[in-house]
């Protein structure tokens, strides 16, 4: 069986990354066998172009500081921490994760957990460009 492209070792990674725990772009090129600067960077081209969006939680990656992405390809900063709030996470009074309580440990969730209805919504209107922040 030939090894999986780049793009498609990132996207498993972050499909085990359990709700309620964020992963950092760099935690994520290290999982998905490669710890460059580089790599962290095509993580999020990866996310930005997910294929299968409310199947793979692309909102549960965040910068090394804990600030979600204001180019989050479905909606931006704000859908993105509003799914992660969804899902518990804690944010800091400077407005990123809390990375001390919300960091994931690098172990798969046992099942993958859907998104809510309210998450499932939030990426549909992102993604059509409805959201209005």
């Amino acid at each position: 069986m030939p090894e999986k492209k780049p793009f498609g070792r990132i996207l498993d990674v972050v499909r085990t990354i359990p709700a309620g725990k964020v992963a950092t772009y760099g935690q994520v090129a290290v999982l998905a066998g490669n710890p460059t600067m580089t790599w962290a960077r095509a993580v999020g081209y990866a996310l930005h172009s997910n294929p299968e969006p409310g199947v793979i939680p692309c909102h549960r990656v965040v910068s090394k500081a804990g600030h979600c992405a204001a180019s989050f390809g479905f909606g931006g900063a704000a859908v993105q921490r509003r799914l992660l709030e969804l899902e518990g996470v804690a944010f800091t009074p400077e407005g990123c994760v809390d990375l001390e309580r919300c960091a994931w440990d690098g172990v798969p969730a046992q099942t993958v957990q859907p998104l809510t209805g309210e998450q499932t919504e939030l990426i549909e209107k992102g993604r059509l460009g409805e959201f209005s922040a």
